[in-house]
């Protein structure tokens, strides 16, 4: 990959549904919650996982309660809810280069509404596929806890 300093090189991504391997399973990122719902076939009041790369990214916009701070930087694997807004850090090797330029994504499996994880389909509505030599393969889903300031409440 060539480097490049100037971020318009990566504008076009804000607009791109991407399917790649995350740690948990296969799914589709991108800026455009819109395109993902057409996809998903799912309700404009059904929220998105953000997903980021870093929990420095996270904390730039976002405020989780103190007392959660190192758990939610120091977990694998799981999805937090904080003030109804679904979020994950992941450090995923293949999304490092371009998430670097682009520090968050909407995320969800990549699959029809109900059914299991199906190549075709995900690629006849993906801009971009990252893949490495190990394939995409469906797993089983993050863990997903709800979080306030005195409550700590596993969902999934």
């Amino acid at each position: 990959m060539v480097k490049h300093n100037s971020s318009s090189r990566f504008s076009f991504i804000k607009t791109q549904v991407f399917l790649t391997q995350t740690d948990t399973t296969v799914g589709f990122l991108s800026q455009d919650a819109t395109q993902l719902q057409y996809i998903k076939s799912r309700s404009s009041s059904k929220p998105f996982i953000k997903v980021f790369a870093t929990f420095k990214d996270f904390q730039k916009n976002n405020r989780i309660p103190k007392r959660y701070k190192s758990r939610v930087r120091r977990s694998k694997k799981t999805t937090f809810i904080v003030k109804n807004q679904a979020f994950r850090v992941v450090p995923y090797p293949l999304s490092v280069n371009f998430m670097q330029k682009i520090p968050w994504f909407f995320s969800t499996s990549a699959n029809e509404r109900g059914k299991h994880f199906d190549r075709r389909f995900c690629e006849a509505y993906s801009d971009i596929i990252i893949e490495d030599k190990n394939s995409l393969k469906e797993g089983k889903a993050s863990q997903l806890y709800k979080l306030n300031n005195t409550t700590k409440k596993r969902l999934r």
